[in-house]
């Protein structure tokens, strides 16, 4: 669990505490990791242009003296093809039931009706169980201001009692009204986690998704989505960090392609990747990568449960 001090963040008039857990829903590709990251004032969720970049359901909470947001930043909602989606897709639909506050993130790219089925299921947390929903529509740099406001009056019609927050969160332009409006739409109770605390997730996490970026950043077609990252040995000192990870593939064909020709493709992600630790740890580090191949991992329980999706 990984600690910080958020105590200059933003405070409500109330002299009484507020805490509640903030869940941040939406379609693949929407920006749900940008606002994640912009919200909570520091880099937990990996970005990238491509679709099923977040697998987890990532914790990151902010705090004050007066308050306490504990956000989820989910995977994209989809229609499963295989095990791992159907993991990550219980990740989606279980934000829906344990959400003080849910922030449904949409673009002004996406059709806003794309995923009628898990909408609907947004539109009942709304109107039957009274979850407070923000509807945020990002990307606003991409469109014109006479769609915009079309894309608004439609999300009005859809869900009457939600607020809706045009953002561009790449720019974070408007990002501050969506904090405040969260702060405000709490339910008074105590933090739930030490006001030092910044996430749920362990370093030997961020290690294994910062790796798994960089196979985002460096790989095409299937290649990314057929690969998992483990962390096998982590070993913190105040000057360096040692870091052993391998990185598993479906199939035996795929393996030559992660390391490439001469081992050239696997030093250039350890290379990206090493760095980016290093600014996230502020320390050095030795990484060493492997590659190994778990055939079909992705329709496997035990490799899931092995990989954390089942444990969340």
């Amino acid at each position: 669990m990984i600690m910080t001090d958020h105590s200059s963040a933003v405070q409500p008039a109330e002299t009484s505490h507020k805490a509640g857990f903030v869940n941040i829903i939406g379609n693949p590709n929407v920006g749900k990791s940008t606002l994640m990251n912009r919200l909570v004032g520091e880099r937990l969720s990996i970005i990238t242009a491509k679709a099923q970049t977040t697998r987890h359901r990532i914790m990151g909470i902010v705090s004050g003296p007066d308050f306490q947001i504990v956000y989820s930043d989910t995977p994209g909602v989809l229609k499963p093809k295989y095990k791992l989606q159907e993991s990550m897709l219980n990740f989606s639909t279980g934000a829906l039931g344990d959400a003080d506050v849910l922030v449904y993130v949409t673009d002004t790219v996406e059709q806003p009706d794309k995923n009628n089925e898990f909408l609907s299921k947004v539109q009942a947390m709304a109107a039957e169980n009274g979850t407070p929903v923000l509807v945020v529509v990002n990307k606003i740099d991409l469109t014109t201001p006479e769609k915009l406001e079309e894309l608004v009056a439609w999300w009005h019609s859809e869900i009457p009692s939600a607020e809706i927050i045009p953002v561009s969160a790449r720019e974070g332009f408007n990002v501050e009204p969506v904090m405040r409006r969260i702060v405000a739409l709490l339910p008074e109770g105590p933090a739930y986690y030490p006001k030092d605390t910044l996430t749920d997730k362990s370093l030997r996490f961020f290690a294994s998704e910062i790796i798994r970026e960089k196979i985002l950043l460096n790989y095409d077609k299937e290649i990314p989505y057929s690969t998992e990252v483990a962390i096998e040995a982590y070993q913190e000192t105040p000057s360096m960090d040692r870091i052993s990870a391998v990185i598993y593939v479906a199939r035996q064909s795929q393996k030559g392609i992660i390391i490439g020709h001469g081992g050239a493709k696997l030093k250039r992600v350890g290379m990206q990747a090493r760095k980016d630790l290093e600014a996230f740890l502020d320390k050095k580090v030795y990484l060493e990568i492997f590659v190994k191949v778990a055939e079909d991992w992705r329709n496997s329980e035990r490799a899931l449960r092995q990989f954390g999706y089942n444990n969340d």
